[in-house]
């Protein structure tokens, strides 16, 4: 899975916890998008989460 390119939030690990507290290893994704953005000056698909994209929503307007 590929990291944000504006924070570096990347995959995260941790256990899955059955009722009977079983563990087993589990991955936790981060919501990642590619979107086309205008970075000094030029147009480019970037990957970015959800939420980058939605903080950058509010600041812009």
């Amino acid at each position: 899975m590929a990291k944000c390119e504006i924070c570096g939030k990347g995959p995260q690990f941790g256990n899955h916890v059955s009722f009977s507290q079983r563990h087993v290893k589990r991955r936790f994704n981060p919501n990642i998008q590619k979107r086309r953005m205008v970075i000094d000056g030029k147009v480019r698909q970037v990957k970015i989460c959800s939420s980058c994209l939605k903080t950058m929503s509010k600041t812009r307007g």
